[in-house]
């Protein structure tokens, strides 16, 4: 056969999507579910001095109400990332205490969503207020806050090399300056929602969209007290998520506690307008570079100060500091990330933690120091390219950061570019031309593939790996189509379920490097298995033996490479703007 990947293929999953046969995590039709209805905070900082539920209980359709005076049954999980993890180090219900506007105070459970929803207004809430902190120029140190984890610490992102201060002053060009970015929410087309079920008293089966299948199952465990085994977590399909589905949130764990008490199967799905305060935002951010360099345009110091803002009930720091030591070459060079807490909800990953904001901060100002210097940007960084990791002290695997900078160019005619300011016009508006540098990590984790050749001619490729809208499945039958030497229309793959092998975290850019390398191996496994060459030689001894399957299963992880070099992916962007004054 020919070389299947490369080619254009239609996505597996394409059809159920477009034709509505896909089942997200809220549309199990389960018998006897039952509807949760959020109540939140109506104030951002304070406590919960009376809470009356009283005519909400006696509501047409309506279970039961969840408070913090008659919570469910939560245990604290190590939440450590290995053991398990949730967004929220503060378990839902826990106290009277408001640390944020929107936060979770209790749940309504009732027959219909009406009725949940209708029961939720007739709760009455008495407050005490404190004045909330919502502003970064009077956000507060968050040393002396009880629920501030160590799980990410800022050290992570410090790095000290030379002696910045002395180079600064002495460099012939100095430029610095303060970048700001707002806090972005994250709004995937399908909202957070969730269906716990529990079929035993000690087994329960979670459809949830979840980055993290084998996490999500593990920390649900250690939250409900149950081993992780009892637990089964599926999520075939995931309607967007980019950072803000891989744990828990207080809504999914107060629902699969709240589902055992009420014996009953238990939906909730987070409202648009929920969304915005209980399921992860990137912090605002303040950033302060200062860039020293000779005349002739070589980089002498960098010094990368950065402040993101966490919440009162956990800590996530926007790591905008660590993409600078990859980037460009330099003898002294200093970063530093520092927290403060304000009363909003908790931050967490979203598309290019860190890197993002980081990047655009450093990429400014790398355009500042070329007008400096009269010098073209392209160039600027054509001079500065660094061939190593400057944290890790680690060459790069591969580097085409060039390429990216001369071809883009070329393509896109910057030679041709305006040198002045407002000096370019078209049909009566401004034209401006920029570009930028772009790199992100280039990561792979550990992922178990199994592999069934059935009698049918197909092969089918399990593993609870999964697809945020990626293309994940796609990736996954078309290696598994090249490797077995078999059409792509031939492959089945199931994804997104705690009964298959653990797949990995499908974050971080991560999911085709992590299970392409598995599938290969499982593929190849199969026909060991099997004592043949092909595929179509095993389909027919398994109709000569009268087998119902051969299966195998294999596991890759990644080897020792990350020992010996840094990895990264490189690009650059051109860009023209037209500006209406």
């Amino acid at each position: 056969m020919k070389p299947i990947i490369g080619t254009s293929v239609s996505r597996q999953d394409g059809p159920a999507k477009v034709m509505g046969t896909a089942t997200y995590a809220a549309e199990h039709p389960l018998p006897g579910l039952l509807y949760g209805c959020l109540l939140t905070a109506a104030i951002a900082n304070g406590s919960i001095k009376a809470i009356d539920t009283h005519e909400a209980e006696q509501s047409p359709g309506v279970l039961a109400v969840f408070t913090h005076q008659n919570a469910p049954q939560i245990f604290a999980p190590a939440n450590n990332f290995i053991a398990s993890k949730m967004y929220e180090a503060r378990l839902p219900l826990a106290d009277n205490r408001i640390h944020y506007g929107g936060q979770i105070i209790g749940l309504v459970v009732a027959a219909t969503f009406e009725q949940a929803r209708e029961a939720a207004h007739l709760v009455t809430v008495d407050y005490e207020v404190q004045p909330p902190i919502v502003y970064g120029n009077n956000a507060t140190d968050p040393e002396d806050r009880s629920f501030l984890r160590d799980a990410m610490t800022s050290e992570k992102s410090n790095t000290s090399v030379g002696d910045v201060d002395t180079a600064l002053r002495e460099a012939a060009i100095h430029i610095e300056a303060t970048y700001t970015t707002s806090m972005e929410l994250h709004a995937p087309m399908e909202p957070h929602g969730i269906i716990a079920h529990w079929h035993a008293p000690d087994a329960v089966t979670i459809y949830e969209p979840s980055q993290w299948v084998f996490g999500s199952q593990r920390t649900y465990g250690e939250l409900l007290g149950l081993p992780a085994e009892k637990v089964r977590i599926v999520t075939p399909y995931i309607g967007g998520a980019f950072g803000s589905k891989a744990f828990p949130w207080p809504h999914a764990i107060l629902c699969a506690a709240a589902a055992r008490d009420v014996q009953r199967p238990l939906k909730v799905v987070v409202s648009r307008r929920q969304m915005t305060a209980n399921t992860g935002h990137r912090s605002p951010t303040e950033q302060v570079i200062r860039l020293g360099a000779s005349r002739d345009g070589k980089l002498i110091a960098i010094a990368h100060e950065a402040i993101s803002a966490t919440s009162s009930v956990d800590t996530f720091i926007e790591p905008c500091t660590s993409i600078t030591p990859v980037m460009y070459t330099v003898p002294h060079l200093r970063t530093q990330q520092a927290l403060t807490v304000m009363n909003v909800g908790t931050p967490t990953f979203m598309r290019a933690p860190g890197e993002n904001p980081g990047m655009w901060a450093l990429e400014s100002a790398m355009d500042e120091l070329a007008a400096a210097l009269q010098l073209d940007p392209v160039e600027l960084r054509l001079q500065n390219e660094t061939q190593e990791h400057l944290r890790k002290g680690l060459p790069f695997s591969a580097k085409h950061f060039a390429d990216c900078l001369q071809i883009g160019a070329a393509r896109f005619g910057w030679q041709n570019r305006p040198l002045q300011p407002r000096s370019l016009t078209r049909d009566g508006l401004q034209v401006g031309w920029g570009m930028a540098a772009a790199t992100f990590p280039a990561m792979r984790g550990k992922a178990s593939v199994q592999v069934r050749l059935l009698p049918d001619g197909t092969a089918h490729i399990l593993t609870a790996g999964n697809d945020i809208g990626t293309g994940a499945y796609t990736v996954v039958a078309l290696t598994a189509a090249e490797a077995l030497d078999l059409p792509v229309e031939k492959i089945r793959v199931a994804m997104g379920d705690s009964n298959l092998p653990d797949g990995g975290m499908a974050g971080g850019s991560q999911m085709t490097a992590t299970l392409t390398p598995a599938v290969m191996a499982a593929c190849e496994k199969v026909l060991q298995t099997a004592e043949v060459q092909t595929a179509q030689q095993a389909f027919a001894k398994l109709h000569q033996l009268q087998l119902p399957a051969f299966e195998a299963t294999a596991t890759a992880a990644p080897g020792q490479a990350a020992k010996k070099f840094a990895f990264q992916s490189w690009g650059a962007h051109f860009c023209e703007v037209t500006v209406d004054e």
